[in-house]
């Protein structure tokens, strides 16, 4: 539908700015679903809803501002933290019924509800992007073959005859809190047919959560929407005894989100773009996933209207937009690793390869013993990891949690096209507390969403289980050494394909390729490597090229 800006009104207050795409004004439908949407987030004022503040739909560009709401995403929180517990679980369910019981009070059905469309805030969850919700009267906008909703949390009813109502949004809040208590899809990964399939007939997957919570989702996603629970029996089920903010661990996930940082807003009412800003970006704590969508100064808008609202240089997406998908972006991240030299990935100036001559070196550590240093990371068996586009994340959680990690992979040259050239990954840690003699290696894996063929190099569309190789591997990064000098910033940069290899006996067996060789979902897999063949995963997420 749109791009969402960081915004702020002349006295200071954060909005959600979202601007409905030039490209699509002209469609028949867009601009009435976007007036839709206007209408029912005006509709729609609850404890659980971000307010609309303003709206301009009388000329192009047509925008709306909402309330800016801080947090991560329910999606993001899963995949940074894993699974929820029973508890927490339990409590977002109850709290999330009762968002959409205030949404149904007033006519409206979500259609959309899923972990993207959930920020996890101080206040309690919050429900978002509004774009596909109507009245219980109006008539559906979906063009002819097309069901709206998002595959595994689409209701059986939509996806066989387009029947939308409450029960949908219950079925859609059971499969959601699938996703929360057991950190993966709750259908099942594959084509979005494939996806569908299951979700009209095949029970949810709720293997390993609790009996008592596991059988109040399995109600909500009934087959006959008739069968369902109603919200508030929903509510009365999870027996919440307590206020959600007080739960310790829906407290650490809050805790989690990035603040705004103090960088100006630039005002783009008027006839001229400020010319003193460049492509800095803003850190907007948003899902995710993987969630940051990198905006160039020269590409924001000029809203109209009655306000002369201010939008961020750039922004992430604040709401649920369509366009691609690019990671936290890092304030500050330098090419620059210990010693001040350009040489953070074992790269040189128009290098293709590198050779590890031995496993690892060793490295005094201060204390009269040494450190053994992985010079490459080797495949130790099948990497199951994979980000999926539709679901904004990766099918398995973390080995390991890391929380200092921030990490990006973005197009190098700062436009928003994965597959226009080489990419630029950037890792770092903030706030670590090493030891003296401490080492933490890092690498970063970056796979294409099939097989290679050893011989050619390209890229196997053949596999239905994905690729399960580990992918093509930066050289490993002690993050210790790097934080401690400050002119990096805790941070280690890479250039993708130049700095990434796929090993093999402790050689280079072939080189990364360009990301254009293979259109579709990328996985990028963050590693904290102790030896050459043995890691562990600390974060997954990916991109999808087209």
């Amino acid at each position: 539908m749109g791009q969402v800006y960081l915004g702020r009104s002349p006295g200071g207050r954060l909005v959600a700015l979202k601007v409905i795409r030039e490209e699509i004004t002209g469609h028949p439908t867009a601009l009435v679903r976007f007036r839709r949407e206007v209408e029912t987030v005006r509709a729609v004022r609850s404890a659980y809803t971000a307010n609309l503040i303003d709206a301009s739909l009388d000329a192009a560009p047509y925008w709306l501002a909402t309330e800016y709401v801080e947090g991560p995403t329910l999606s993001k929180a899963v995949a940074d933290r894993g699974p929820l517990p029973a508890p927490t679980c339990r409590g977002l369910f109850a709290a999330l019924a009762e968002g959409l019981a205030a949404v149904h009070a007033q006519g409206v059905t979500h259609r959309d509800l899923k972990p993207h469309n959930v920020i996890l805030a101080s206040q309690g969850p919050q429900l978002i992007d509004f774009g596909i919700a109507r009245g219980l009267e109006q008539t559906a906008l979906t063009e002819a073959g097309a069901v709206a909703g998002t595959p595994g949390f689409t209701a059986p009813e939509v996806l066989m005859r387009n029947e939308v109502g409450p029960a949908a949004d219950v079925f859609a809040l059971g499969a959601t809190l699938a996703y929360a208590a057991t950190g993966r899809p709750p259908f099942g990964v594959g084509e979005p047919a494939t996806v569908s399939y299951r979700a009209v007939h095949e029970p949810i997957d709720v293997a390993g959560v609790d009996p008592a919570l596991a059988a109040v989702i399995e109600a909500c996603v009934a087959k006959d929407p008739a069968a369902r629970p109603g919200l508030p029996e929903v509510i009365t089920r999870c027996g919440v005894q307590a206020a959600l903010i007080e739960d310790p661990f829906y407290r650490g996930l809050i805790g989690r989100a990035e603040r705004v940082p103090g960088a100006p807003l630039a005002p783009v009412s008027g006839s001229a773009q400020p010319a003193d800003l460049h492509h800095q970006p803003t850190v907007v704590p948003y899902q995710g996933f993987h969630g940051y969508t990198p905006t160039e100064l020269a590409h924001v808008p000029k809203p109209r209207g009655k306000k002369p609202w201010l939008a961020a240089v750039a922004a992430g997406v604040v709401v649920g937009v369509g366009g691609a998908a690019a990671f936290l972006f890092l304030p500050g991240g330098g090419d620059k690793a210990a010693g001040g030299t350009d040489d953070v990935a074992g790269r040189r100036p128009g290098a293709t390869s590198a050779v590890a001559s031995t496993t690892s070196t060793a490295r005094p550590t201060g204390g009269g013993s040494t450190v053994a240093v992985p010079r490459y990371v080797e495949p130790s068996g099948l990497s199951k990891d994979q980000w999926q586009s539709q679901y904004g994340g990766c099918n398995l959680a973390p080995d390991e949690r890391a929380e200092n990690l921030q990490y990006s992979v973005v197009p190098e040259d700062g436009g928003d096209s994965y597959t226009s050239g080489r990419l630029k990954v950037t890792v770092r840690l903030k706030y670590a507390d090493p030891k003296p003699g401490e080492s933490y290696f890092m690498s970063v894996a970056v796979k294409p969403p099939h097989p290679i063929d050893p011989k050619t190099g390209e890229a196997l569309d053949n596999s239905a289980q994905g690729n399960m190789d580990l992918g093509f591997t930066s050289r490993p990064i002690d993050m210790y050494q790097v934080y401690a000098h400050p002119e990096n910033n805790g941070t280690a940069s890479f250039t993708y394909p130049d700095d990434f290899h796929d090993y093999l006996h402790g050689k280079v067996y072939q080189d990364a390729f360009p990301v254009a060789k293979a259109p579709g979902d990328w996985t990028v897999i963050v590693l904290h490597v102790t030896k050459p063949q043995q890691y562990a995963t600390i974060a997954c997420d990916g991109f999808h090229a087209e």
